[in-house]
């Protein structure tokens, strides 16, 4: 097979794209952004893949890619599963693979230590591809950061040039960069992305959808046709700020947001329904009991009786990122509140209950995806395709 160059005209999905002595590194946060980050669990996520993905059209029928992934590692707990490779033909799901060897970084949950060993790169192989010209897909995973060393194929690939699709800013929590769905196109805004289509942007940061400043700069310099933000679960089982500091940090967030895009569509999500936050305080930690039985499971530890102080829940944050919408709605016809509770609430977490307490599994995804489509670009949503027009 020949080998093809990886440049950034094949990649989808990043905010900037880093070359490194080990292979191309995508990131979802731009330089910037990462020089004022002094977390380094946002480090961790901003660099794995959520939703990026090669985008290239041949007649390949046989495609290798080389990367070199980062397999994460938590002492005491079940390993965890390969991170996986999605690859569609013409939007259709036609296999999927997954890599093995790589870097390993070791995470201990006791004392937030962190160990970096390296590893060998692996390939992602896929066969029996149909013989004709059709568009390829490649999803990199989405919870595995992954750098991306060479791409081979038995026939000549090339960028494609005439999709003419509205483009999706999105930021959240977990809950939208994956956890814990099984594969990168089953987390449900991937779910939601291909009902349109549309070509998603995806910035959900596992922890870390905390109304930084930095983030909000970059959607405000990353283009985009629809932007939503899924704010709230963080805020709460971090137990960042109170009561007092969310109006005017949600605020600041939008505010910076329409900087860069005064009349686009902009969503805000509240949260999806998380039992254990809903009048209960954080912040969230790990349960020392499913820990010692090798099991990962979250409880919320603070106490109800805190939310006079301001500590924050999911019921209050709810209640003030309605108010604040409403408010700006006046002045801003573009502006739009989504109830998450309308994606998964009572009913669907008594069919689907959260795993560990805190993430859908990939069936859940499926749900949130498919109702967020359905209520967002639907005839009535706020991302509906003006009259006249398509993003098809």
């Amino acid at each position: 097979m020949d080998h093809d160059p990886l440049t950034p005209d094949l990649l989808l999905g990043a905010i900037e794209w880093e070359r490194t002595e080990r292979g191309l590194l995508p990131h979802r946060l731009p330089a910037r952004a990462r020089a004022q980050n002094p977390e380094p669990l946002l480090a961790l996520a901003e660099v794995q893949p959520s939703s990026v993905r090669l985008l290239l059209r041949t007649r390949a029928t046989a495609i290798e890619l080389d990367t070199l992934p980062t397999k994460r590692v938590y002492p005491g707990i079940s390993a965890r599963p390969d991170g996986v490779y999605d690859l569609l033909v013409d939007g259709r799901l036609h296999a999927s693979t997954t890599v093995p060897g790589g870097d390993t970084l070791t995470l201990d949950m006791a004392t937030g230590a962190l160990e970096h060993a390296d590893g060998p790169v692996g390939t992602a192989r896929f066969t029996g591809l149909p013989d004709r010209v059709k568009d390829v897909e490649i999803w990199l995973p989405h919870d595995e950061a992954t750098r991306l060393v060479a791409l081979r194929a038995d026939a000549p690939v090339e960028p494609v040039t005439d999709r003419r699709r509205r483009v999706w800013l999105h930021h959240g929590s977990s809950v939208s960069h994956g956890s814990d769905a099984t594969s990168p196109t089953s987390i449900w805004p991937a779910v939601a992305a291909a009902h349109e289509p549309v070509d998603l942007v995806n910035l959900g940061l596992s922890g870390n959808a905390l109304l930084d400043p930095f983030t909000a700069r970059a959607m405000r310099d990353t283009p985009a046709d629809l932007i939503s933000v899924k704010i709230g679960i963080n805020l709460v089982n971090a137990d960042l700020m109170r009561a007092r500091a969310l109006g005017p940090a949600v605020h600041g967030f939008l505010d910076t947001i329409r900087e860069g895009h005064p009349d686009t569509p902009l969503l805000v999500v509240s949260p999806t329904l998380c039992p254990i936050h809903e009048d209960t305080p954080g912040p969230t930690e790990f349960d020392p009991e499913a820990l010692r039985a090798g099991r990962k499971m979250f409880r919320a530890t603070g106490d109800p009786a805190e939310r006079a102080s301001g500590k924050l829940t999911l019921v209050s944050v709810r209640e003030t990122l309605s108010r604040i919408v409403r408010e700006r709605a006046a002045e801003d016809p573009h502006l739009s509140y989504l109830d998450g509770r309308e994606l998964y609430g009572e009913a669907d977490h008594a069919e689907l209950p959260l795993p560990d307490r805190l993430h859908p599994d990939t069936a859940a995804h499926r749900r949130i995806g498919t109702r967020f489509a359905a209520l967002a670009f639907g005839p009535d949503g706020a991302f509906a395709p003006a009259p006249g027009t398509s993003s098809h």
